[in-house]
C-alpha cells in the first residue's frame, strides 16, 4: 500500500488471495532453494549489513559472500514468510480473513569499493492500519514492481556518498516491508508518507551528526518535483535526534493507487527521538503534514494533518521479545468548508494501538498481532467497513517464515 490510502482509493484495493498466494509461494520456494545453493559458500560469514534498514526485532542472516567476477564481491541475503489475518468490518471488497505471502525478497548488493549496488527483488505484501488489504500479486503490480528498491552508490573516500534509483524514503520511523518493524502492519501516521521514491540522494556525516538530501518522485509519482532532506544528531550511544522534511515544490495533477493525489501534493515534517538501552528500544516521533489550496486538484482550503506516535520493543529473552506502538492522528477541516479528505473525511481523527510478540530462533521467526482502530468525526461513506460507516476495526495477524 502507498503511505496512505485515503477516501475513494479505500474502495479500490481488492485482489483475488488464494490464487495469488499460492502461485506466488511456489515461486518463492524456488527463490528461496536456487538461492541457498547459488550462496551456500563462506565458512566465517561477515556481520548483517546496514540494508535493508531493520528497527527490529527481526533480523536477516549474517550475509553469504560471493565473488561475482566483474560485478565484485557480492553479499546476499533474503526473507520467505507468510501471514494470516482476521478483521472486524472489512471495508467493501476486502474479506474477513486471508491468508498471503507477505515477504519473498533476495537481497543483493556490493557494499565496498568506490561503486557500489544495492538490488531488492521478489514478492511483498505491506499491510498498514485501516486500509483495506491487497493480495500480494496486487500489491507488486500496484505498487513498485517485483524490483521494489534498487540502487547505484558512488562512495568515494570520506564521509560523503551519493544514491541514484529507486531508494527508500527519508521520511518517517517506520519502514517499508514487514520484516523491516517493530509490527507487521505499518501505522496511522505511516500511511501519510511516502514509502518508495525514484531520483538521488546525497549523504554527509561527520562524528555524531549526519544528514541527507534527496530530490525524487515523491509518492512514486515519476514526476520529479520533490525535495526531502533528513538531519540526526546522534548525541550519545543510546539516544538520537531526527528531522525529517519535505514537499512537492509544484503541482502534480497525476495520481495512482500508489500516488494518492493530495498526499503527493503535500509537505510533511517529521521530528523522531529514538532511545535504546539494554533491553528497551523506545522511539516517540510527531508529525504534521500540510496540503496548499489549489484549484487545479480540487483543493478548496489548506488542508492538514497532525499526529503523534510512540514505538517501543522490549526484549524478554534472546528469542523472544514484544513490540508495542500507539498512536493518534488528526485532520483539518469539515464536510462543508472545502476541506479535502485526508483520513477518514475532512475533519476526522482517528488513534490506534498495537501489540506484536515475536519470536525468532536463528533463520526461523514468528510473530502474532493484535491491533485496534477508533475514528471520530467521520463522514459517512469514508470511514471503515463495507459502507463506510463503521468507526473502529479490530485485527488479528499471524506471520512466519525465514530470514536467511
Amino acid at each position: 500500500m502507498p503511505k496512505t490510502i485515503a477516501g475513494s482509493s479505500l474502495n479500490a484495493m481488492t485482489g483475488n488471495v488464494a490464487k495469488a498466494g499460492a502461485m506466488s509461494f511456489l515461486g518463492l520456494l524456488f527463490i528461496f532453494g536456487i538461492s541457498r545453493v547459488a550462496i551456500a559458500q563462506n565458512s566465517a560469514p561477515p556481520a548483517p549489513l546496514a540494508s535493508p534498514a531493520m528497527v527490529g526485532p527481526l533480523s536477516t542472516a549474517s550475509p553469504r559472500t560471493f565473488d561475482a567476477g566483474p560485478l565484485g564481491d557480492l553479499d546476499v541475503t533474503g526473507t520467505l514468510s507468510g501471514f494470516g489475518s482476521w478483521q472486524g468490518h472489512p471495508s467493501s471488497g476486502d474479506k474477513a480473513a486471508r491468508a498471503d505471502v507477505s515477504n519473498g525478497q533476495i537481497f543483493i548488493q556490493k557494499t565496498s569499493g568506490l561503486v557500489q549496488y544495492y538490488l531488492q527483488a521478489g514478492a511483498y505484501n505491506i499491510p498498514a492500519l485501516g486500509t483495506p488489504f491487497l493480495s500480494t500479486r496486487k500489491t507488486i503490480s500496484d505498487f513498485f514492481g517485483p524490483l521494489p528498491q534498487a540502487y547505484l552508490k558512488l562512495a568515494p573516500k570520506g564521509n560523503f556518498s551519493f544514491l541514484i534509483g529507486k531508494l527508500p524514503t527519508l521520511i518517517g520511523a517506520e519502514d517499508t516491508f514487514t520484516f523491516e518493524n517493530l509490527n507487521i502492519e505499518r501505522g496511522l501516521l505511516w500511511n501519510q508518507e511516502n514509502a518508495v521514491n525514484r531520483g538521488m540522494q546525497a549523504n554527509y556525516s561527520k562524528g555524531k551528526i549526519s544528514g541527507s538530501l534527496a530530490w525524487n518522485d515523491g509518492f512514486y509519482s515519476n514526476r520529479y518535483n520533490w525535495i526531502t532532506g533528513e538531519l540526526t544528531d546522534a548525541f550519545n550511544s543510546a539516544n538520537s535526534v531526527e528531522f525529517v522534511g519535505g514537499g512537492n515544490l509544484g503541482v502534480t495533477g497525476y495520481s495512482s493507487v500508489a500516488t494518492p493525489l493530495y498526499q503527493n501534493n503535500s509537505e510533511i515534517y517529521d521530528l523522531i527521538y529514538t532511545h535504546t538501552a539494554k533491553r528497551w528500544m523506545i522511539e516517540p516521533y510527531f508529525q504534521y503534514t500540510y496540503v496548499p489550496k489549489s484549484a487545479r486538484i480540487g483543493v478548496g482550503r489548506t488542508s492538514a494533518t497532525i499526529g503523534g506516535a510512540i514505538l517501543g520493543n522490549y526484549t524478554i529473552t534472546p528469542h523472544v521479545s514484544l513490540a508495542g506502538r500507539a498512536e493518534y492522528l488528526g485532520s483539518s477541516g469539515n464536510a462543508t468548508d472545502g476541506a479535502v479528505n485526508l483520513l477518514y473525511g475532512p475533519g476526522s481523527d482517528a488513534w490506534s494501538i498495537t501489540v506484536t510478540p515475536t519470536y525468532q530462533d536463528k533463520a526461523f521467526f514468528a510473530r502474532g498481532e493484535f491491533s485496534f482502530i477508533q475514528a471520530g468525526n467521520t463522514v459517512p461513506g469514508d470511514a471503515l467497513g463495507t459502507l463506510g460507516r463503521n468507526s473502529t476495526q479490530a485485527r488479528g495477524l499471524i506471520e512466519t517464515g525465514f530470514m536467511f
